[in-house]
């Protein structure tokens, strides 16, 4: 049972999500920190993600989203019986969407590029009750870029923002409940808002000239509600609940939003969502262990943004672990089905449609290599 323990923080990061709620990439799981005496883990996989639909004139769109690779690092160091500390470097926010130019008159030549990466710093404090308390620092680097392009954004087409990187601080606070004789673990984690104050360049569209000034983009706050049992004799049963709140995401500048009759018109808008994942792990012999996985993520809202063109997901993740002495080697595979969406373009609530996209669908890998010492 203690493999299957130590190895299921994996599960839910190793194959990472794909193209979740937002520009969610992975889910910020604490799981190194709950891993017994001293460890280092590396994680490191890439994502194949296909969407396309049909555009509003009819056309079809071509795929439009990018693939992508991804890593990770932790490493978590135990003090005393009581106090422990980790540091998890990840890449939770993400973007590559490309509609392309020669497939949809309505959008060719939308891009939206988002890069990041966070660097967490925690202490955990275990109380003799099997109660404990965790809570740190993130700092969280990020640039990204958008482009609008294509009849769908009328007299925007041809806006193009640059946005330089930049620095962000927040801060992460939870607690847990422990039965070890059970394999036992409820833990719930809050992550503040960050705020980057970027340095942007905007050009074309209604703007004549190219404009450069500092605004501040605010990534959402969210809560993880993370559990695990033992259900039977080498046997667990695990499950998470996560909200984000995504309509705090605003890309706020010179020219974005745009004052309008029917109401402003937003660069970016995303719906909050909220994601439930339920999965059962075994151990097999006493070098290996599987898990499979489940997640659930109701589409949000009647339209969405062409920058995040999926609206919900379904997905399943099958894992082995294998574990010999001190070192233990996850794989995982996933496979997403992204919701169907209509993309919408204008003020909030009076949205025109400008596409559809269907029969979306992801596939990712990962392999993780934890070593306890």
């Amino acid at each position: 049972m203690k493999k299957i323990v130590t190895g299921i923080g994996a599960l839910l990061a190793t194959a990472a999500p794909v193209l979740a709620g937002g520009i969610e990439r992975a889910p910020q799981s604490l799981a190194p920190l709950f891993e017994n005496g001293n460890y280092a883990e590396l994680s490191f996989g890439g994502v194949n993600p296909s969407v396309r639909g049909t555009d509003a004139a009819g056309f079809e769109t071509g795929d439009v989203a990018q693939g992508y690779g991804f890593f990770g690092l932790a490493y978590k160091h135990q003090f005393t019986d009581n106090l422990s500390g980790a540091i998890i470097v990840e890449q939770p926010f993400g973007a590559d969407v490309l509609y392309p130019i020669a497939s949809s008159p309505v959008l060719g030549g939308t891009r939206v590029e988002v890069n990041s990466t966070t660097y967490t710093a925690l202490l955990r404090y275990k109380f003799d009750n099997n109660f404990s308390v965790h809570g740190g620092v993130r700092g969280s680097h990020a640039d990204g870029g958008v482009r609008l392009q294509g009849a769908g954004y009328a007299t925007t087409s041809g806006y193009n923002l640059d946005i330089d990187g930049a620095w962000g601080v927040g801060w992460v606070a939870g607690v847990a409940y422990e039965m070890p004789e059970i394999a036992a673990r409820v833990s719930l984690t809050y992550n503040s808002p960050i705020e980057h104050d970027f340095d942007m360049s905007e050009s074309g569209g209604p703007l004549p000239i190219t404009f450069k000034d500092q605004y501040t983009v605010k990534t959402p706050r969210s809560w993880t509600l993370e559990g695990q049992t033992g259900i039977a004799k080498d046997t667990l049963l695990f499950g998470s609940i996560r909200w984000v709140k995504w309509s705090e995401f605003d890309v706020d500048n010179l020219l974005f939003p745009i004052a309008s009759p029917a109401g402003e018109i937003p660069l970016v808008e995303l719906e909050d969502t909220t994601t439930y994942t339920i999965g059962v792990g075994r151990k097999f012999t006493d070098n290996w262990s599987g898990s499979v996985s489940f997640l659930y993520e109701p589409s949000e809202g009647d339209t969405v943004s062409p920058l995040a063109p999926v609206n919900g997901r379904k997905a399943v993740t099958l894992a082995a672990i294998y574990s010999m002495d001190n070192i233990k080697i996850t794989t995982g595979i996933n496979y997403t089905k992204l919701g169907d969406a209509t993309l919408g373009v204008g003020p909030s609530g009076a949205k025109r449609e400008v596409a559809k996209m269907d029969d979306s669908e992801a596939w990712g890998i990962g392999v993780r290599i934890g070593y306890s010492f």
